[in-house]
């Protein structure tokens, strides 16, 4: 059976306790549409607190350490994370991948961190302009998460979500095509099948972000293999966020 669609709102650097009032406005309508799965990844910061306020919505973090504890400074550990409340992590946001430098290497190390401590995963992956103009964006996207998920993850299809972010569409106001997003999101379903077997690499949920809004966010989600969005600018208030929700819903109802 079909998982729900999940839409995510990925705060990234953004929020302090006054934005509360924005996460219990969402927890409160997604409480009215049960047939979407919604969450948010706060900072660090604000994780606690979005928890205790939430009875609806899953809370998350934006990224993890590697190590379990030890000499880190500065560094927030998968199980630090979960014993704050959170029940996901996003990993490899190309943020992170592009201004903190960090390789497929260690995205695979922090998934099977956060796997160990218990969590779920949100795996981001996507290309630059210049290899999409190159005609190279699909063996980019494959190879690099290919190389960024584990070998094996028991129960990947309710554990594991993949983000599909082509990197010039963050933040831009540009977005893809549905087409280009179709082409992308089966070429990344049958690395998941090819991985992790038919029946749980074919419920992995398959996310598109990159300036998702609610005037774009049917056809989006309405678009094969699309199983929900990863959301940034959009997610910092619950009149846009919840417009996305909605065009889900309306969706299912379809």
């Amino acid at each position: 059976m079909a998982l729900r669609p999940f839409i995510v709102g990925n705060w990234k650097m953004n929020g302090t306790r006054a934005m509360l009032a924005e996460a219990r406005a969402i927890d409160r309508s997604a409480q009215r549409l049960m047939k979407v799965e919604v969450a948010l990844a706060p900072p660090y910061t604000l994780i606690h607190a979005v928890h205790k306020e939430a009875e609806q919505i899953g809370v998350g973090a934006q990224d993890c350490s590697a190590e379990a504890d030890g000499a880190y400074t500065g560094d927030i550990s998968a199980v630090m994370i979960a014993d704050a409340g959170a029940k996901f992590v996003i990993l490899g946001h190309s943020e992170r991948r592009q201004g903190h430098m960090e390789t497929d290497a260690l995205i695979r190390a922090k998934a099977e961190a956060a796997l160990a401590a218990g969590l779920k995963l949100i795996v981001c992956c996507g290309e630059a302009e210049a290899t999409r103009d190159a005609g190279d964006a699909e063996a980019f996207v494959i190879a690099q998460l290919r190389n960024s998920l584990p070998e094996s993850i028991e129960g990947a299809g309710e554990r594991l979500s993949v983000a599909y972010e082509p990197i010039w569409a963050i933040g831009t106001g540009k977005t893809a095509t549905v087409a280009d997003v179709e082409t992308m999101h089966r070429a990344i379903r049958a690395l998941l099948v090819s991985r992790y077997g038919e029946e749980e690499g074919g419920m992995v949920r398959i996310l598109y972000g990159g300036s998702v809004k609610p005037e774009n966010a049917r056809d989006l989600l309405g678009a094969d293999e699309v199983g929900g969005a990863l959301v940034g600018g959009a997610s910092l208030t619950a009149e846009s966020f919840l417009g996305i929700v909605m065009a889900a819903a309306d969706l299912q109802d379809a």
